[in-house]
């Protein structure tokens, strides 16, 4: 297997995607913070001190999106078309679910956009949790579905 990242001398570089064609980009990514029933009940109801988490931690994750080649060393920076970052109380599990949606039309794919919003979001819920609860766990963290470009389509089943 060829690494892209890796040149003939061993050394790191950014891939030349100069050469390939622009096409449409869609990446999901999915995590989820797991935690004690009394601090999830209080996420859902805005009963936190430091206010509304789950809005908080949505701005959070597209402002991260927008910023990755500013995290990622060797991230090409994007033109985002849409990033989308929801969130799904999962009262059975004890966990915020959090799904991101990348978009744009380029060279390269989303997938570390999606990738770095939905960890973002995490921590950013735990920042505005840990008050009431240190325990919290930061879990799962994967990409789910990436369309577009010469690989074409990747899609788990959950």
């Amino acid at each position: 297997m060829e690494l892209t990242h890796i040149n003939e001398a061993g050394h790191v570089q950014m891939v030349d995607v100069g050469g390939k064609l622009d096409t449409e980009r869609l990446a999901i990514a999915r995590g989820a913070v797991v935690m004690r029933p009394e601090t999830l009940r209080l996420i859902a109801t805005d009963g936190l001190p430091k206010g509304d988490v789950l809005t908080t931690a949505q701005l959070a994750g597209i402002m991260a999106a927008k910023r990755t080649a500013d995290l990622i060393p060797l991230c090409h920076p994007l033109a985002l078309t849409k990033i989308d970052v929801d969130f799904e109380i999962d009262d059975a599990a004890w966990r915020v679910v959090i799904t991101a949606t990348a978009r744009t039309r380029g060279k390269t794919g989303v997938e570390m956009e999606a990738l770095t919003a939905v960890s973002v979001a995490a921590l950013t819920i735990y920042d505005m949790a840990k008050a009431v609860e240190k325990t919290m766990r930061i879990t799962d963290i994967h990409l789910v579905r990436k369309e577009g470009g010469k690989s074409g389509l990747y899609s788990v089943e959950e």
